[in-house]
């Protein structure tokens, strides 16, 4: 219903109420028709489904599975450290979900617990949760709307919109009709909205929606949205899907082999077992989320928050960044950015002294201040103040020489404020006066001026254009002398042949550091988008003075122009937009979602509860640490500990460089798979037994892949890491190179096990199985040296450039040589201890693998350098 397109009798009519309130049988009727006015929480998960949830993802089944397997056929081993693995994964994710419950709780806050109201021409208190619609409402300075409301009466009444709108400036409300058109929410100044509040004046109004029919509660349900999985997860499910698939086959295959060559069928069922173990790994959900908790450590350091661990690998993938402009690339402060005054040749204003524009906006003004010296009152008197207190034009001062005598207030339908004071200045010797200053909309300014300046109109209005297409509010000030107090209720006459003074632009201007690092997200390949609710002028000269706006192929649509757009039109021209204006909560959610649709991946700020359901289905949502609302921050994934939006490029570094060393990891991880995979595979083949045992692949799986690949978590960030685009949001974890890296070295890792296992047999030495055991784990610790960095030589990043994974190659080291010559560990691992001779052998043949991957990140360097 557009209730502010409907006269006030309109509106009573629809909701049979009057002035004087409805009875309390009608208020009871309504109160069940319409439910409390409250937000409602969606039907919540018990613990048990939230804990059942983490139980379903691809890869967590297959371990189940195997542990399963694993435990029929007596391998309790396996079977409790794999379980153990499973149970850590799913606390984990268990304690996220939970956290995530506390953004309704935060929306729930936001409401006022009573209000005041009119029944059967009584006035009462009530708790906020029995207000219904035909209400009437009672509110003044201080109040929080407590329900969406349409004004019938209004007294100066003022109200703080921006956590809902984005609005920068307090919004004075009226009473009046609306014109025929498209509005949106800060548009609609005849109506109040839940959980706003008012920061001046009084007024009566009608209740027009309660609980989650209000906007406040149409952004609860869209905050209520399921959320989606981050580019992580879903690489990761697919990457489990496939290795299952490829497993399965594997396994299935080398039964058959072995069936058909008349080998035992339970030996062969345990042997294709130990490959399923060899080739899942066992360790990959642990290790991601411990990664994603040392990166999200080390953010907090550097002033971000992260609420959700997925998103600290997602940072490193966004391709468009959709900020709020108010508190988040501005300072959420008006500001007087230019003054322009007329000088005194130009007037006949030859009573006032010198730069008098400065005492006028010290002296027209309802400010004040609090016991700590902090400016109060509406956010463009504030500004207008400060600039002339800074510039040592206090009004106590000033009203000393002009002290104050009378005001007409300003209101929306005038523009224009007038404050009275008594002066001694007067020409012709005349003894004491009076003396008007005016201030207000530039234009109403001018079609007031006194005769002798109309002919500086055009000149002014030009000045005027100037300061209006930087972005500014343009206020104009101006006098009128008299020689005694007027009648005030004569408004016309009064603010009528004024001399103007000059006229001051105001802003919310950017943040300093906020132009760099926009900068910086272009060149790293992430495009800003600017999303606001403030008006498109102001949103086009902030994104041109930020760098968000600088071809001429970037769009800006307002609210209503992206209303009228289709889908399919806004599909086509979704990521050519740069700027959206005077939107409302839906569209800055619509956006976020053709982004989506366009395959990409997408980060919204926020400071507001307008912002809460974008900040949710984002594929990061960023809320503001001080300005924010909490619901924003409930619905976020990350927090900035500073409000600065520069904190978020270094967001992106870390981001980039968790996903990196994720990436090595899953490198190191499957290569090292994959070696025992071929290993196991291809041992028949060369007439050879199977060279190791299902506990020794758990160890190599568990231990030697582990401990190494979590120390890959402190690899520091490549030098070209902000210099290159994101990864494509279709590309799969196996894309450029890895995959093919994976199955050459995994078989060079593979044939040198074998290697060692046929030179051990043929010269009749008994410990084969220990030393091809250890050649595959010391290729391991290798490989992970040489996979550090995909291009750059180990020798060139320098080894000692990463202490933890040196730390943990010697801990790997130790015990892998405990395995061999602790009597203890020889029983359970069923190894033998190496004689010199025969561990600096395995030694030697290990080093083969490092070798080769340098060699072929030197043959890359030679290609790279010769394109």
């Amino acid at each position: 219903m557009n209730w502010h397109l409907l006269s006030i009798t309109e509106i009573a009519e629809l909701l049979n109420s009057t002035p004087s309130g409805i009875s309390n049988s009608i208020a009871s009727e309504r109160l069940s028709e319409y439910g409390k006015n409250e937000i409602e929480d969606k039907r919540k998960k018990t613990n048990l489904q939230m804990i059942l949830h983490q139980l379903t993802d691809f890869m967590i089944l297959v371990l189940i599975a195997v542990a399963i397997v694993s435990g029929i056929l007596g391998d309790l081993t396996d079977t409790i450290i794999i379980l153990a693995i499973i149970i850590i994964n799913a606390a984990v994710g268990f304690i996220q979900e939970y956290r995530s419950e506390k953004a309704m709780e935060a929306l729930k806050n936001m409401a006022p617990s009573f209000a005041r109201v009119v029944r059967e021409g009584s006035t009462l208190e009530i708790t906020a949760t029995e207000l219904v619609p035909g209400d009437v409402v009672l509110l003044e300075a201080g109040n929080i709307i407590p329900a969406d409301i349409r004004f019938f009466e209004t007294h100066q009444i003022k109200v703080d919109e921006s956590a809902l709108t984005g609005e920068s400036h307090n919004v004075e409300k009226n009473c009046n009709t609306l014109p025929k058109g498209d509005y949106s929410l800060g548009d609609r100044i005849n109506m109040g909205f839940k959980g706003t509040h008012i920061t001046n004046g009084r007024g009566i109004a009608y209740v027009m929606a309660t609980g989650m029919n209000t906007e406040l509660g149409l952004i609860a349900k869209m905050i209520q949205a399921e959320e989606k999985s981050t580019p992580l997860q879903r690489r990761l499910t697919a990457f489990g899907k496939r290795l299952s698939v490829i497993v399965l086959f594997i396994c299935t295959l080398i039964f058959a082999i072995g069936w058909w060559r008349g080998e035992d069928a339970l030996t062969m069922l345990l042997t294709s077992i130990s490959l399923a173990v060899a080739a899942i790994p066992e360790a990959l959900p642990a290790l991601v989320t411990i990664a994603l908790a040392f990166g999200a450590k080390r953010l907090a350091k550097s002033n971000a928050l992260i609420r959700k661990l997925p998103a600290v690998e997602t940072l490193g993938s966004v391709t468009y960044i959709c900020s709020d402009k108010t508190g988040t690339l501005t300072l959420n402060k008006m500001t007087v950015q230019e003054t322009y005054e007329i000088p005194n040749g130009d007037s006949d204003s030859t009573f006032l002294e010198n730069s008098f524009l400065l005492d006028a906006m010290a002296l027209n003004n309802d400010v004040s201040k609090d016991r700590n010296e902090k400016w109060l009152g509406d956010s463009t008197e504030v500004a207008l103040v400060q600039f002339a207190f800074e510039k040592n034009k206090e009004r106590t001062d000033l009203e000393k020489k002009f002290p104050r005598v009378a005001e007409i207030p300003f209101d929306s339908t005038r523009k224009c404020m007038t404050t009275f004071h008594k002066t001694e200045n007067l020409p012709a010797g005349q003894a004491g006066g009076i003396m008007a200053i005016t201030k207000g909309a530039v234009e109403i300014i001018l079609e007031k001026l006194v005769e002798s300046q109309k002919s500086l109109i055009p000149e002014l209005e030009t000045k005027a254009n100037e300061m209006a297409e930087k972005g500014y509010r343009v206020i104009g000030y101006a006098v009128k002398k008299m020689y005694t107090l007027p009648e005030l209720q004569n408004f016309d006459a009064i603010e009528s042949g004024l001399t103007l003074i000059g006229f001051a632009g105001i802003m919310d201007p950017p943040r300093e550091e906020a132009k760099q690092a926009v900068a910086e997200c272009k060149q790293a390949g992430t495009i800003p988008v600017m999303i606001t609710g403030d008006h498109k002028l102001t949103s086009i000269a902030i994104a041109k003075q930020l760098g968000i706006l600088t071809s001429k192929q970037d769009l800006v649509l307002s609210g209503p122009e992206l209303a009228a757009l289709t889908e399919s039109q806004f599909d086509e021209i979704v990521e050519r937009v740069r700027v959206y204006a005077r939107v409302n909560p839906e569209q800055k959610l619509k956006i976020v979602n053709a982004l989506h649709n366009r395959g990409q991946i997408v980060a919204m700020t926020g400071d507001g509860v307008n912002d809460a359901p974008a900040l949710k289905n984002a594929d990061i949502g960023i809320a503001m640490g001080i300005n924010g609302t909490e619901v924003s921050k409930e619905a976020s994934h990350m927090i900035l500990l500073d409000d600065n939006f520069a904190t978020i490029v270094v967001a992106v570094k870390h981001g980039r460089k968790v996903f990196d060393n994720i990436l090595k990891f899953i490198k190191y991880t499957m290569t090292s798979n994959s070696g025992e995979i071929w290993a196991i595979f291809l041992a028949p083949f060369f007439l050879l037994p199977i060279p190791l045992l299902a506990i020794h692949i758990l160890w190599i799986n568990l231990v030697t892949d582990g401990l190494p690949g979590l120390a890959l978590a402190s690899e520091p960030a490549e030098a070209c890491i902000m210099k290159r685009p994101p990864r494509k949001p279709k590309e799969n974890i196996f894309s450029n190179g890895m995959g093919r890296h994976i199955l050459w070295v995994g078989l060079l890792m593979g044939l040198t096990t074998l290697g060692m296992q046929h030179w051990a047999i043929n010269n009749e030495n008994s410990h084969w199985q220990t030393m091809a055991f250890t050649v595959l784990c010391f290729s391991q610790m290798g490989h992970v040296m040489a996979i550090r960095s995909d291009r750059e030589s180990l020798f060139k990043i320098g080894v000692f450039s990463n202490k933890p994974l040196l730390r943990a190659l010697f801990l790997t080291v130790i015990l892998q040589l405990m395995l061999i010559y602790v009597p203890f560990f020889n029983t359970i691992f069923k190894t033998q201890p190496l004689s010199i001779y025969e561990l600096a052998i395995t030694l030697i043949v290990s080093s083969v693998v490092f070798w080769a991957v340098e060699f072929e990140k030197w043959i890359i360097r030679i290609n790279t350098k010769n394109k």
